[in-house]
């Protein structure tokens, strides 16, 4: 039974990680790209203040480590299964996110980084997460399916 609801948290964490990343590379950020540059990189400082939240970091934090529990839960090619999932979503999300995103967005904050060049940028990278995130839900279902 535990291993089954950790299973599942590990699918639904992964796929609203997955649509938040689809939602800004394919509405979000070409919405704001629709408009004057310095509204749009003024709601974007707004939004990534305000994304800073406990509802982002559990799904954040908590789908790669929600994966790999189930993964230690799981036995035979399940757990495998899991783990890779936790493995892409860290590395696809996680340390793309720190490594790339944040420090954009820490530029964006500070005036540092034109608003287009912080688009074009940013959106590539986050859609690279996007990918990354529906790869690990992809792997994760595979896991499910297995147990």
């Amino acid at each position: 039974m535990l291993q089954t609801v950790v299973a599942i948290a590990s699918l639904v964490l992964t796929g609203a990680l997955a649509g938040l990343f689809y939602a800004f590379s394919m509405s979000v950020m070409p919405g704001l790209g629709a408009i004057d540059a310095d509204q749009a990189a003024n709601a974007m400082r707004s939004i990534n203040r305000k994304i800073l939240n406990p509802w982002l970091f559990l799904v954040f934090i908590g789908s790669p480590l929600v994966s790999l529990v189930a993964g230690f839960l799981a036995d035979g090619s399940a757990a495998l299964w899991f783990f890779l999932a936790a493995a892409v979503n860290f590395l696809g999300s996680f340390v793309l996110t720190v490594a790339v995103n944040v420090p954009m967005n820490n530029a964006l904050e500070a005036g540092t980084m034109a608003w287009r060049d912080y688009l074009v940028r940013w959106t590539r990278f986050n859609t690279l997460r996007a990918i990354a995130s529906l790869a690990a839900l992809a792997l994760g279902a595979v896991g499910v399916a297995g147990l």
